[in-house]
């Protein structure tokens, strides 16, 4: 299910980097995470799954706050940089935060996840490299804020979803919308997505969502920091695609950097 998970999330992170170049950030996160609540509250529906406790509610509510603003910034560093390098540096981090907290609440890591959190290190000091005399790659900035968000929401989601699957999406994906929305009128920078970044909005969503629930549903069977490492394996998938169908251009650095962020992935895992 981590794996799965990582499928859905790499293609939803190009997807939804394809729509933010297309249109404005805010409306394509709040496209994004309408379709994808709708799809899991007629899941939940269709279920008959129990409403969690009040707790849990509120829980999905601040995975909601935070998960919104995270995936805005790494919409937004995707629009601006290069998709295989945001990617990357934002699956590390996303990676590394889960594993702290189950370290703090479930035991200390072994050696080796140790040895992949320096592995980490090296992969993004090699990733934001300066390229000549262009400055560190565009969008890293945000790449690292959105990385730490998705940990914390992982985290988030993770408690909230000992009681039930659908419904803390339900409550975190209303949360995202409403909130981005507010946040982006506030700052008078929303505005819906144009005819051509409409539907790949719309496949964003639907593809984070479904991989939030496959999370979820992985960490109801396993330890919360072997599932959240195995899910951030989601760079990858944009990688792929992004050579695909964009021609992105790499250098040797970077690829490097790319491969030993994998690596501590895996060795985390």
């Amino acid at each position: 299910m981590g794996l799965a998970a990582a499928g859905a999330w790499g293609a939803g992170d190009f997807s939804g980097g394809l729509a933010a170049r297309r249109g404005n950030v805010f409306g394509v996160v709040v496209l994004a995470y309408s379709g994808g609540l709708l799809l899991m509250l007629g899941v939940a529906l269709w279920r008959h799954e129990t409403v969690p406790p009040a707790q849990a509610i509120w829980i999905s509510a601040a995975a909601g706050l935070v998960g919104g603003l995270a995936l805005t910034a790494f919409y937004a560093a995707l629009a601006r940089g290069q998709m295989g390098i945001i990617a990357a540096v934002g699956g590390v981090l996303t990676a590394a935060i889960p594993v702290i907290f189950s370290a703090l609440t479930e035991g200390w890591p072994q050696p080796r996840r140790l040895a992949g959190f320096a592995l980490a290190a090296l992969a993004i000091w090699l990733i934001s490299r300066p390229q000549g005399n262009e400055g560190a790659p565009a969008g890293l900035g945000l790449a690292i804020l959105a990385g730490i968000g998705f940990g914390a929401y992982l985290v988030l989601i993770k408690q909230a979803g000992e009681s039930a699957v659908f419904w803390p999406l339900v409550f975190s994906r209303a949360t995202s919308v409403i909130s981005m929305l507010f946040i982006g009128l506030l700052l008078r920078r929303f505005a819906l997505p144009t005819a051509n970044a409409l539907p790949m909005a719309l496949a964003a969503g639907m593809f984070d969502v479904c991989g939030v629930a496959l999370f979820v549903l992985g960490t109801r069977q396993g330890r919360l920091d072997v599932v959240a490492v195995l899910s951030s394996l989601y760079p990858a998938m944009t990688v792929v695609l992004a050579g695909i169908y964009l021609k992105e251009h790499i250098n040797g650095p970077q690829r490097l950097g790319m491969l030993a962020a994998l690596g501590a992935v895996a060795l985390i895992a």
